[in-house]
């Protein structure tokens, strides 16, 4: 019997994009107004949602996104990318474990619940009790790979009671030391808490990560890879991937709002450090009222083959500023995506790139 040969195999952000899995709306829920939901949004917002929570999404804001999604598939087709989709699944629906109850989210994002090293793919151990059963709409290409030769795992699920949140959090004003909701009552985190350079990742703990989550994944990947924390100056931090992305060997773009530069871990100071430019205004009311994400989604990029990436039409200062570090940008619109939870890197999963495991720093 032949050896398998693994259909996933992903060592990093940039090298050539062979393989992916993009989100899908069908179905998307307003997430709950449980507290670690509603922290990373501005009080009226929050207010907002609680109000809304477990509705359907407005109809106008599902078909202008997918408007704009079916465009962005069309593009990594036409760059020779596989591209697959989660099965349809109704958010709506209430679930629960002994502890508490909850209705779903959206399956618009599968780079929160699900981490490719190499070739395994992990499920995460995800904060919010909305996004407890984020995987299962991917079940059914989870065994695919699986049965193919792919490392299919699933960090310890969590028991999300309110012993993982702090009881009096709130989130701190201008000026003030960066707090964040979570305890280390037991591991948590996003998968988009972390991106890949070869043996080397990088994390930011926030409000959806803990230590002890990091922590799990370093014991977990052992002694081959490294995991460098990043700390974020915002006030609401979630997922690195509007903070710290790398794009290239030697090439790494940050955020200078949530960045202090200066403070960067040791491994990088070989590298050239890209400080995104301030992002383009959003002038469409609804848009500014629904995102989830903040202005600078505007980082939230996808890279094809080191060359070329994938960014926002609309952020004109970014794809310059792309441009002037030697890159190829590929102009797209995922504007509308935002309300979902993210922008082009979010929306996808890369599953396979060409390339080898490397070390990219001493």
């Amino acid at each position: 019997m032949e050896p398998l040969v693994s259909p996933v195999r992903s060592h990093n952000e940039w090298d050539p994009l062979e393989e992916v899995i993009v989100g899908r709306l069908d179905g998307s829920a307003i997430p709950s107004d449980h507290p670690v939901v509603a922290c990373n949004l501005p009080p009226w917002a929050a207010r907002l949602q609680g109000r809304a929570a477990g509705f359907r999404y407005p109809r106008v804001l599902v078909e202008r996104a997918q408007e704009e999604l079916d465009r962005f598939i069309a593009v990594l087709e036409s760059f020779g990318v596989t591209v697959r989709r989660p099965d349809a699944a109704d958010h709506r629906r209430r679930f629960g474990t002994p502890d508490w109850s909850s209705r779903g989210f959206t399956n618009a994002c599968p780079r929160d619940s699900m981490l490719v090293i190499g070739d395994e793919i992990i499920e995460t151990p995800m904060a919010w009790p909305c996004r407890y059963f984020d995987t299962h709409p991917y079940r059914t290409l989870l065994k695919d790979y699986f049965r193919r030769g792919a490392r299919w795992t699933a960090a310890p699920k969590p028991q999300l009671t309110d012993a993982l949140f702090e009881a009096d959090f709130r989130v701190p004003a201008p000026g003030e030391p960066v707090r964040r909701i979570l305890t280390e009552f037991e591991p948590v985190f996003d998968a988009a808490d972390f991106v890949r350079a070869g043996r080397d990742l990088f994390v930011t703990p926030s409000n959806v990560t803990n230590r002890m989550g990091i922590d799990w994944l370093r014991r977990h990947l052992g002694s081959g890879y490294r995991i460098h924390e990043i700390e974020s100056r915002s006030r609401t931090p979630m997922h690195i991937d509007t903070t710290f992305l790398p794009l290239a060997p030697g090439k790494v773009l940050v955020n200078p709002e949530y960045i202090d530069v200066d403070r960067l871990p040791d491994v990088l100071r070989s590298w050239d450090v890209l400080v995104a430019p301030e992002p383009d205004p959003i002038e469409d009311r609804l848009l500014r009222l629904t995102s989830m994400c903040g202005k600078w989604l505007s980082l939230n990029v996808l890279v094809i083959d080191g060359t070329r990436v994938v960014a926002e039409r609309h952020h004109t200062r970014m794809l310059r500023a792309l441009e002037r570090w030697g890159f190829e940008p590929v102009p797209c619109d995922l504007l509308h995506y935002a309300p979902f939870g993210g922008s082009f890197h979010c929306a996808t999963l890369d599953v396979r790139r060409r390339g080898t495991l490397e070390s990219y720093f001493p």
